[in-house]
């Protein structure tokens, strides 16, 4: 007697979805306008997690807008629109609460988009607080400025590659940054920086940046640029250059302390250049 068996196949189990990872898609509008001898606020726009806070200048400086991410810091996915106007005769100037943190993305970069507009007779500053890359990050960041022919803009962003207090390299991920801007309309500077892949070793290279780990860059537009090369020189030690028009700081080290330092004592000595107090918003001092 013989028995026969059907082979029995388990049916396939579908794996569970896995849910979509909440993304940010944060956005901010400030827009100043001169009334009278003074400026004011003409527009604020604001979307989660971007958020504008206006605490009192120090005397001789003008109003100060203190940008914030509330979500404590960015990861792939995440985008953040920035807008900044100064309107004719207005003199503003925007920083950040705090350094900014991109973390380890899982693919996808963080895009940041910062357009800024300097009226005619008008001054912005834009000094956010440097951006700490974590190991993995992916950052893609787009600055675009458009100065009248007779605005001010000083600018400055720094970079840092890896949380030195816990000894952590950068070995991967990817860093896009560009500026571009225009002056009276037309395109004067466009500069962009790519690092991608085993980031650590460009770093090193000694033909690249000789094992720095944080990058800052200054920029400065407005008459007095080339009067002001000089000055920019002595108070950089040298990293300082004029292209058409427009003066540029380069900074770089292996210590971000260091770094920034540098940076805060340059940008101190071109706001007393161009008449303002030689001290940075308090808030950088936290």
């Amino acid at each position: 007697m013989s028995v026969a068996t059907l082979r029995s196949e388990p049916h396939p189990v579908a794996a569970p979805p896995v849910p979509p990872l909440q993304r940010g898609s944060g956005a901010a509008e400030i827009v100043f306008k001169r009334r009278g001898d003074a400026t004011v606020l003409a527009r604020l726009a604001q979307r989660t997690p971007c958020r504008v806070l206006f605490p009192a200048a120090e005397p001789g400086d003008p109003p100060l807008a203190v940008l914030l991410t509330t979500s404590g810091g960015l990861t792939g996915g995440d985008t953040l629109r920035v807008r900044i106007g100064v309107e004719p005769g207005a003199c503003a100037a925007v920083t950040t609460q705090a350094a900014e943190k991109i973390y380890r993305s899982l693919g996808a970069d963080v895009g940041i988009d910062v357009d800024l507009a300097v009226g005619a007779g008008a001054t912005l500053e834009y000094l956010p607080q440097e951006t700490i890359l974590f190991d993995g990050a992916r950052l893609v960041r787009r600055t675009s400025v458009d100065v009248a022919a007779d605005g001010r803009f000083l600018a400055a962003e720094m970079l840092v590659f890896g949380r030195a207090a816990r000894g952590e390299v950068p070995r991967a991920g990817r860093v896009f940054e560009s500026w571009r801007v225009r002056r009276g309309g037309r395109l004067v500077w466009a500069d962009a920086l790519s690092l991608e892949g085993d980031i650590a070793a460009r770093l090193d290279d000694p033909f690249a940046f000789a094992g720095a780990r944080a990058l800052a860059t200054l920029v400065y537009v407005g008459d007095a640029a080339e009067a002001l090369l000089p000055r920019a020189r002595e108070l950089a030690e040298g990293a300082a250059s004029l292209v058409r028009g427009v003066l540029i700081v380069r900074l770089f080290g292996p210590l971000a302390r260091a770094v920034r330092d540098r940076l805060a004592r340059v940008l101190a000595g071109m706001r007393q250049a161009i008449g303002l107090t030689n001290a940075l918003p308090r808030i950088w001092q936290c």
